[in-house]
């Protein structure tokens, strides 16, 4: 079931997210090392909870709550401007053990856009090896067309 935000929602989004990003924040820190990783992410135990919080505080109309047996097992936040839509931080409990749990979110997510008039809807993924999850996702939902992009990192 996917269904709106409630304020009661907050503290399992931050758990979820934090615990999501385990995976995506120890790649990075494999691909930067130890140094430069700490200066990057000081908190990567609580770092994503606190982005989602954010984003909800600012905005808790762009959440999407997925539930399965009346248990919060992924969200999705968004943005929207104009015609275009942006899906922002989103996971799936990586505890729940469901899968699909991510496309049945998109397809929701593209569903409401459709009904706001929005024409495009992007979304930001990484290509280190934890978000490999999160880019087939995303293409077996129909994202097909990409622009990729490096980020270059040098310690002084």
């Amino acid at each position: 079931m996917i269904r709106a935000y409630a304020t009661s929602d907050l503290d399992e989004l931050v758990r979820i997210g934090n615990a999501a990003w385990r995976n995506i924040y120890e790649s990075m820190r494999n691909d930067l090392g130890d140094d430069i990783f700490q200066v990057v992410n000081p908190t990567p135990n609580t770092s994503k909870g606190l982005q989602i919080i954010e984003q909800i505080k600012n905005h808790p109309e762009w959440v999407m709550i997925c539930e399965e047996q009346g248990q919060i097992v992924g969200f999705l936040t968004y943005q929207l401007n104009g015609e275009i839509a942006e899906i922002c931080n989103n996971a799936v409990d990586p505890e729940c053990g469901l899968k699909g749990i991510g496309q049945r979110m998109y397809r929701a997510a593209l569903a409401h856009f459709k009904t706001q008039g929005i024409k495009v809807v992007k979304v930001s993924t990484g290509l280190d090896e934890g978000h490999a999850p999160a880019r087939r996702a995303y293409e077996r939902v129909g994202f097909s067309l990409k622009r990729e992009s490096v980020t270059y990192f040098m310690e002084l």
